[in-house]
């Protein structure tokens, strides 16, 4: 068959090894390839495009590696009859074996043929036709739906609550824009429940510019544990270095481009104190006008935009910048997405005013009890609980 007689299709690549994406991309009749780095950038290019032909995923990734991809996407029902197919160097037959259990629907380890590949997805899709006329597929285990009390409850606070705090926003407003230039207020993107991204709304309390001075601040961040000199960032493994014929000691990853070993990734993750969560205290990027609206929570006001269109709650898990959010995209940790998003929650209370004593852990397990046991009426009890923790000393 002459490759001019093949239907290019389109397929996801969620990976960055530029061998493989380089010959794809040589194939233009047999594939037009969109590229993602990561698991939490795929599952939302998914949720938006609808007609894809097949996803690519390498199996180590930096976060969530392809197999926690699938369960996810297969948990939350998105794409579920697009062919799902794993690339790796990894000849570990656990990986496979547990992918296959899976019914991922295909496993490469090793040399990747695009002419393969394009015929392979050719028979896939074929496979699921006939299976989604001959065959029902199983309802996904668990996908997180706002109950009518707890939307309701968030319409009416929410309206009320924009309705009589009205002069206090013009109030506020006047004043940030009198004491710096720019808009008062600020709009970030968000990470909340399943991941979905969303503009978040917040009173600006910082100087314009302040995302871009935050590199040069991360060692005044509460989270973090520890930093090194840029040295000790570009050291090589050292167990890589020990081992002949450009042998890796663990699976590769590859981050925009670049290849560095798992083991590597993750102890200079360690070595960096890359924390999760960015908090610091007496921030100097913040306004006059903004330790006020912060220590107030006057900021946040703006959220109950958020509430009333639906992308968050008055309770839930606090909505994470993507660089967060990237982070906490484990087993362990994805609980937290499967719950509310929302303004005031179980971690606010518990540990917000009492100079910043909890660790990343302790947030994290939080997070996760509240996906769990959330209810209407626990909820109640978090918002009265919020009252005293709303009028906090510290500027963080």
């Amino acid at each position: 068959m002459e490759k001019d007689s093949f239907v290019p299709y389109q397929v996801l690549y969620i990976g960055g090894n530029f061998s493989i994406i380089e010959s794809f991309q040589k194939e233009p009749s047999f594939f037009s390839l969109t590229i993602v780095e990561n698991g939490l950038n795929a599952i939302n290019f998914l949720k938006a495009n609808p007609q894809l032909d097949a996803i690519l995923s390498e199996y180590h990734l930096p976060g969530m590696n392809a197999i926690e991809i699938f369960k996810l996407l297969r948990l939350q029902n998105i794409h579920p009859k697009t062919p799902y197919i794993i690339l790796t160097d990894d000849s570990s037959k656990n990986i496979k074996n547990e992918a296959f259990a899976l019914r991922v629907n295909d496993y490469y380890d090793g040399n990747i043929n695009p002419t393969n590949v394009h015929v392979r997805i050719g028979f896939l899709k074929l496979y699921a036709e006939y299976f989604s006329v001959n065959r029902a597929i199983d309802k996904p285990q668990r996908e997180y739906r706002i109950p009518w009390n707890k939307r309701l409850f968030d319409i009416a606070v929410s309206f009320f609550a924009l309705l009589m705090l009205s002069p206090v926003f013009i109030i506020v407003m006047i004043a940030i824009r009198l004491e710096s230039k720019g808009k008062v207020y600020y709009t970030s993107k968000r990470v909340g429940t399943g991941y979905r991204i969303f503009d978040f709304y917040k009173l600006r309390s910082m100087f314009v510019g302040a995302d871009a001075a935050l590199q040069n601040l991360k060692h005044l961040n509460q989270y973090d544990s520890e930093t090194v000199s840029e040295t000790v960032q570009s050291e090589p493994c050292p167990r890589c270095a020990a081992l002949a014929n450009d042998e890796t000691c663990s699976p590769v990853l590859f981050m925009e481009g670049k290849k560095i070993c798992e083991y590597w990734y993750n102890e200079t993750k360690k070595k960096r104190g890359n924390a999760t969560f960015i908090k610091i205290k007496d921030d100097p990027r913040v306004t006059r006008i903004g330790k006020f609206i912060r220590n107030t929570s006057i900021d946040e006001l703006p959220q109950l935009l958020n509430v009333l269109k639906g992308d968050m709650s008055i309770v839930g898990n606090r909505p994470l910048p993507l660089y967060e959010a990237e982070l906490l995209t484990s087993d362990d940790w994805s609980e937290r997405f499967m719950g509310p998003a929302g303004i005031t929650g179980l971690w606010q209370v518990e540990k917000r005013g009492k100079k910043g004593a909890m660790s990343e852990e302790e947030r994290k397990a939080l997070d996760n009890q509240y996906a769990k046991t959330y209810s209407f009426w626990g909820d109640i009890k978090l918002i009265l609980r919020t009252i005293p923790a709303l009028f906090q000393k510290e500027n963080v």
